[in-house]
């Protein structure tokens, strides 16, 4: 009986060390960063999750208008920059944020946080917001299967957008001098 406890043990302690060292794949919700340079060279750089569509429902289901959400998937989103920034017309000193937005069918809403290192939901952090700036909404051309943020460089402007689903908000931050 006890070689048999043995046995059963030991070929437990196998399958588990075998599952540890397999390859778990790719994740759910792989982290993606986007930068923008502005003509001085200072920077912007915003660091989230990317999560995937996956057939589902996105904007009013998964993601529910009107409540704020974490931008992506996981830690919340990270906005750092190196320079004074105007947000949507809103002043943001250089330092590092974080970024949720609230999203609804016609408008998005920005929200730059003071508060970093949380996991991003459930937002209570309304008493450290910097600032919130409305953002565009429009349909994209063709559906976005990965959440991206993207950041485009104009000289002196930096333009956010982020797009899933078959939709895509933006938003121009500008240099500060």
């Amino acid at each position: 009986m006890r070689k048999q406890i043995v046995f059963l043990t030991s070929l437990l302690l196998a399958f588990t060390v075998a599952a540890m060292c397999q390859d778990k794949g790719k994740p759910a919700s792989p982290p993606a960063q986007t930068q923008c340079k502005f003509s001085d060279g200072k920077t912007i750089t915003i660091k989230y999750s990317s999560p995937r569509a996956k057939g589902r429902k996105i904007f009013g289901d998964l993601v529910p208008y009107g409540q704020v959400w974490r931008t992506g998937a996981n830690e919340a989103t990270t906005f750092v920059t190196d320079a004074n920034v105007n947000v949507g017309g809103k002043d943001v000193p250089a330092g590092s944020y974080t970024i949720f937005t609230v999203p609804t069918p016609d408008k998005w809403t920005l929200i730059v946080n003071k508060k970093t290192g949380e996991w991003g939901i459930p937002y209570k952090y309304e008493a450290d917001e910097l600032t919130r700036a409305d953002m565009k909404v429009a349909p994209t051309s063709s559906p976005v299967e990965n959440f991206t943020i993207d950041l485009a460089s104009m000289g002196s402007v930096c333009t956010v957008t982020m797009s899933w689903e078959n939709t895509q908000a933006s938003v121009d931050i500008s240099e500060k001098k």
